[in-house]
């Protein structure tokens, strides 16, 4: 980021890159960066040999992960509770000093404080994991704003999210949404943030400049992962126990389709001229793919237990992580083919792209 020498962790970031600076050459390349849960780890998958050329340690059952716009910075959410005022791990290359000046004096927390969760930020030059921060709960999934400027993380036992600024490292806002929030996309250019509710069938659009929710949309079921169409006209998203993906019109926030996935579908994508969906069944242990210009829906075996997906925006593979076993496939679009796979160190989960996109 171009304003990153005036944010008062720079010493963090410094120290990171001046111990890892044998690393940077991964910084080449297209890149996927997969946390993979218990294992307190993040796999980085060099996407044009098909291969995990390195991974991110010092994380604590990350499940989340988003990039920064400038790919500069990944944001990892923990899972797992924190109790608040204990001691959080400082990063390998970063002084005592540094670390105590970024997260307080480790005072003990008041009977009355509930436990919170962790935001880790790794620096994606090096690999190296260069601060953490507190957030009000265990995080599930995380989004960085199109400005680069927040991290959106959603936090499913406390009903709601918190948005947390990269500037100071403090939490700006906390909203309810609804029961058990799961997912959460963005609009292009600043526009409001959906996230789904997965415990009451809601989605809610959140005003990214005030930060309050402007107004939930019933589409029933349990809604999951989720992806915005091109135009950003509809939203498509999971419903984990109806077996479908839900088509929602943004317009009137009904649904106006649905589609066939499977028994408890995960996973959500479009490829990048956004005419084609893609879905995880994993109870059916399938791959689908949708065309969203007549409804045609092919699918293929894929087992055990498909789980998140995402698509490369450069030639549309299909990256797909395993709810059962510690895999990631690459699959060709057309034919669905597995091209790779790939041996994780752990169960993969929401996995972040770095990679140029078509002009």
């Amino acid at each position: 980021m171009k304003d990153s020498l005036q944010r008062p962790w720079l010493a963090c970031l410094v120290a990171g890159i001046a111990l890892g600076a044998s690393t940077a050459a991964l910084a080449t390349g297209d890149r996927a960066f997969v946390p993979m849960g218990a294992a307190d780890a993040v796999g980085i998958i060099d996407l044009e040999r098909h291969q995990v050329i390195s991974t991110v340690s010092g994380t604590m059952n990350t499940h989340g992960s988003a990039l920064t716009p400038d790919g500069e910075l990944l944001i990892l959410g923990s899972l797992t509770p924190h109790e608040p005022g204990s001691e959080i791990a400082r990063p390998e290359g970063v002084t005592e000093d540094e670390h105590a000046a970024h997260h307080g004096d480790g005072a003990a927390a008041s009977p009355k404080e509930a436990r919170t969760g962790l935001l880790y930020v790794v620096d994606t030059a090096t690999s190296r994991l260069v601060r953490t921060l507190e957030v009000p709960g265990p995080v599930h999934h995380v989004l960085v704003t199109g400005d680069g400027r927040h991290v959106v993380a959603t936090h499913p036992a406390g009903g709601g999210i918190s948005v947390v600024s990269l500037d100071s490292g403090q939490v700006i806002a906390s909203l309810a949404t609804g029961p058990n929030p799961n997912y959460l996309v963005q609009h292009e250019e600043g526009g409001s943030i959906l996230v789904s509710n997965a415990g009451n069938g809601t989605i809610s659009e959140v005003d990214p400049q005030h930060w309050f929710v402007r107004r939930n949309m019933r589409v029933g079921g349990s809604p999951e992962h989720m992806v915005l169409s091109k135009d950003g006209q509809s939203l498509y998203v999971n419903d984990a126990t109806g077996g479908n993906a839900l088509a929602v019109d943004l317009a009137t926030g009904s649904v106006a389709e649905e589609y066939e996935i499977g028994a408890a579908p995960h996973g959500i994508d479009l490829s990048p001229d956004g005419q084609r969906l893609y879905a995880t069944s994993q109870g059916d242990n399938r791959l689908v793919r949708i065309s969203l210009e007549d409804g045609t829906r092919h699918s293929a075996e894929l087992s055990p237990a498909p789980y998140h997906l995402t698509v490369a925006p450069t030639d549309g593979r299909v990256l797909v992580t395993s709810r059962a076993a510690p895999h990631l496939w690459i699959l060709a679009p057309d034919s669905l083919e597995v091209l790779q796979t790939l041996e994780l160190g752990g169960i993969g989960h929401q996995i972040s792209l770095e990679a140029s996109r078509p002009d």
